[in-house]
């Protein structure tokens, strides 16, 4: 039984077992029983939100006025309706049938497009090129649209016929393309060729391998099955739409034990040209053409000669290449046009600065190109005249100097330097480039060894 006592002392057991023994415990655990009532006591005293039950209700009504179907139907039947279609041009395709698929069915618009000079190139269109047309109900032409493109450096320009009160007219126009990069690698099994058609790779794109490696690999010999190739190259698009390849930005060949690299570089800020290098900045470009043009025979060299027309001996300080009249003349290499004009024996003749003192001298052209002149920017390859007979000259040929520190050397024997190395700032911005180049090699290939850089 409980007696007083023991009550007394289990309640003196409970408030130390509440408040503690220490004055500190006892402020603390009163100031959390403090808190605790008061939260209570303020949840009982919050006022309770109404019930959504007692909420008035209002009804709101109004009356909208349905359209009449009738006046629907009479409204179409009476508007013009007008119907879009697309068609891919087929081999074989002729202009009667490309329209017949297009749903044109228009005299008119097939005599127009036969006869303007701009709408008839929709007849010369490849097979796969994408065509569209908006006709009316009855087969009347009202637009026709695609995309030209005569090359890979040529730029693409978007055909548009209209009939506009009435008549038809065609308006030609560049359009705005969508540069893409591509990664392919391949694998040679019997030829290049076989190789970059099963990587799916653009025949323009195979030759320009080619163009790239054949200082190092003749890929008429040298192929060896196994031989792995890995390439950077861009390509352009127009609506999702494949136009055409551009140019190889990396290349990767594995000939056997040796792995030939090269990259492109272009420096937007330079008035030098781009070209390929070597992944250690060295341009792979020889300097210097050893012809300036392109299908020739050397008539007369560089040596002593009789003159033949004054008859007297003396040095012949270049090289004539015989051609005929009209044959296309290109720049040896990159320069600025020091002279432009008749020059006595010369005639017609043109002269290019090149760096470190090498100049090129062109001479008896028929003509110059359009707009050249004192101080131009010239680039390798670029055409600077035409073949012909001025000054003192027998016969439609070019007479050719290539010159050091205005001093004449045999182009033909004479040491041609690589293109100029690049400067120290573009050397930054070609690492960059390089860099980027060197990890999709690595993405492509996961191990590279025995790396060697080519030349050309």
């Amino acid at each position: 039984m409980f007696t007083l006592n023991k009550l007394l002392s289990a309640g003196s057991s409970s408030k130390k077992l509440l408040l503690g023994s220490s004055r500190k415990t006892r402020v603390i655990s009163g100031s959390a029983l403090l808190l605790a009532v008061c939260a209570f006591g303020a949840a009982g005293v919050a006022p309770m939100a109404p019930d959504a039950d007692d909420l008035p209700i209002k009804s709101i009504t109004q009356e909208l006025a349905l359209p009449q179907l009738a006046d629907q139907i009479a409204a179409l039947e009476n508007s013009q309706q007008n119907y879009i279609s697309e068609e891919r041009v087929r081999s074989g395709d002729t202009l009667a049938t490309l329209l017949d698929r297009l749903g044109v069915d228009d005299n008119e618009a097939a005599s127009f497009i036969k006869s303007d000079p701009i709408a008839r190139n929709v007849m010369q269109l490849k097979a796969g090129k994408r065509v569209q047309a908006q006709t009316s109900e009855d087969g009347e032409l009202n637009w026709l649209s695609s995309t030209i493109s005569s090359g890979r450096n040529e730029a693409v320009r978007n055909i548009l016929i209209t009939r506009e009160g009435g008549k038809l007219k065609a308006v030609e126009a560049p359009v705005a393309m969508e540069r893409r990069i591509e990664m392919r690698s391949g694998t040679i099994k019997s030829s290049l060729f076989a190789a970059t058609d099963a990587a799916q790779i653009p025949d323009n794109i195979a030759s320009q391998i080619v163009d790239m490696f054949s200082t190092d690999i003749d890929f008429g010999s040298d192929l060896r099955r196994g031989d792995r190739f890995n390439i950077v190259y861009e390509t352009f698009w127009q609506n999702g739409e494949y136009v055409h390849a551009g140019r190889v930005l990396a290349g990767e060949f594995m000939n056997g034990p040796a792995t030939y690299q090269s990259v492109w570089f272009e420096d937007p800020s330079s008035a030098q040209s781009g070209g390929y290098y070597g992944f250690d900045g060295k341009s792979l470009k020889k300097a210097f053409l050893k012809s300036p043009l392109e299908f020739t025979r050397i008539s007369s060299g560089f040596s002593l000669r009789k003159h033949p027309i004054s008859g007297l001996w003396k040095a012949h300080k270049g090289v004539d290449f015989a051609a005929a009249s009209g044959t296309p003349i290109r720049a040896a290499g990159d320069g600025t046009i020091d002279f432009a004009g008749k020059q006595g024996g010369y005639g017609n003749v043109v002269v290019i600065k090149h760096w470190s003192n090498y100049s090129t001298a062109y001479a008896h052209m028929s003509r110059f190109a359009t707009n050249l002149r004192k101080g131009a920017k010239v680039s390798q390859g670029q055409v600077i005249g035409y073949v012909g007979t001025t000054g003192w000259s027998t016969g439609p040929h070019l007479h050719y100097e290539f010159r050091v520190n205005n001093e004449a050397r045999n182009p033909m024997t004479v040491d041609i330097p690589n293109a100029q190395p690049l400067a120290a700032a573009q050397m930054q911005r070609f690492r960059a480039v390089a860099s980027d180049m060197s990890h999709r090699f690595a993405l492509l290939t996961p191990e590279n060894n025995n790396v060697r850089l080519a030349s050309k």
